[in-house]
């Protein structure tokens, strides 16, 4: 294991310790899954946080750096149920559940409930089950494409992230609507919204998204630090992990996506479009602002579109539906499965 790896797991396993002395219990915080027929993906992370409900409550403001306070629970087990079926599972090193449960559920919306052993009560979140029959999604970008970040420069990022009030992040003009649009457009898709941000911001990142009224769609995070073999993960390799276990569990859908050409996702889109050219509708870009672009250090120059695949460029979420319109992907009637 990389050196920076083992030290990062020593410091959480002191900070473990004070926070287990300190009376703190191993709690899930569960968020959004999907799934298919046939299984199901659930998401969640285990924090040491304090059994007294009133000093846990979600504030009114919240800020940033106060996520990022959290003792993850490593390696623990946890207790799935959904309806009348119970798994067991694990929380990896930095206390993140990401697991594929074997389990038939009916197309909708269901119930899983999660808890440790010996922590706290049940954590409940839901789960969409995809129709077999839908062969179209969504997958947008969340940085510089819904809601304004700015996140490549290091010390802009740092200020979005740890200080800035959630209330005072901005969402991209127009995006709410484009995606609303594609969601009435394909009621069938699911949307996933794919960001290399931590998974200590996962709670705030759905208020935002629910506050704006962004549709809902599970949230396929990261989780900062060191890997066994590298001293920081890669960002732009969860992406395509990501992308490409989506089409994995999804092989008959092709995916509509959104990014922005703040930081790699033309490239990362291209290639995926590349690898799995029959995996992808269309791809849409939010251009940055030029005052944006030079504060996130974005690049001058920018790789060319896929031939023969639909590609739009525009400024904000109502430039992006136009193109969009033109490009015969929203307006109009959905195509039929």
């Amino acid at each position: 294991m990389h050196i920076a790896a083992r030290i990062e797991d020593a410091y959480t396993a002191f900070r473990a310790r004070i926070a287990r002395l300190s009376g703190k219990l191993p709690t899930v915080v569960a968020f959004r899954g999907y799934g298919s027929t046939k299984s199901v993906r659930i998401l969640a992370r285990v924090l040491y946080i304090n059994p007294d409900p009133t000093t846990h409550k979600i504030r009114k403001y919240v800020r940033g750096w106060r996520a990022f306070r959290g003792v993850p629970v490593a390696h623990t087990k946890v207790r799935v149920k959904i309806g009348d079926q119970k798994f067991t599972v694990w929380s990896d090193r930095g206390g993140v559940i990401d697991e594929s449960l074997p389990i038939s559920l009916p197309v909708g919306s269901h119930t899983v409930l999660m808890r440790v052993t010996k922590g706290t009560g049940w954590a409940s979140s839901d789960v969409r089950i995809v129709d077999s029959r839908s062969r179209v999604g969504i997958v947008c970008d969340i940085d510089d494409t819904v809601m304004v970040t700015a996140l490549p420069r290091l010390l802009l990022a740092a200020w979005n992230t740890f200080v800035l009030d959630e209330h005072a992040r901005r969402p991209v003009p127009g995006m709410a609507v484009f995606l609303t649009k594609l969601a009435d457009r394909y009621p069938d898709a699911p949307v996933v919204y794919l960001s290399t941000g931590p998974w200590n911001v996962a709670p705030t990142l759905q208020r935002f998204l629910s506050r704006h009224m962004f549709p809902n769609g599970p949230l396929l995070l990261t989780d900062w630090g060191a890997t066994p073999e590298r001293f920081f993960r890669s960002g732009r390799e969860h992406k395509v992990k990501s992308l490409d276990r989506l089409v994995a569990k999804f092989p008959n859908i092709k995916w509509l996506l959104i990014g922005d050409d703040g930081q790699h996702d033309e490239t990362t889109y291209g290639d995926f479009a590349r690898r799995h050219p029959d995996n992808v509708l269309g791809v849409a870009i939010r251009r940055l602002s030029r005052p944006e672009a030079v504060l996130a250090g974005a690049p001058i120059t920018h790789p060319d579109p896929v031939p023969g695949l639909p590609w739009v460029y525009g400024h904000g979420g109502a430039e992006l539906a136009e193109k969009f319109t033109e490009a015969g992907l929203l307006g109009g009637s959905a195509p039929s499965a």
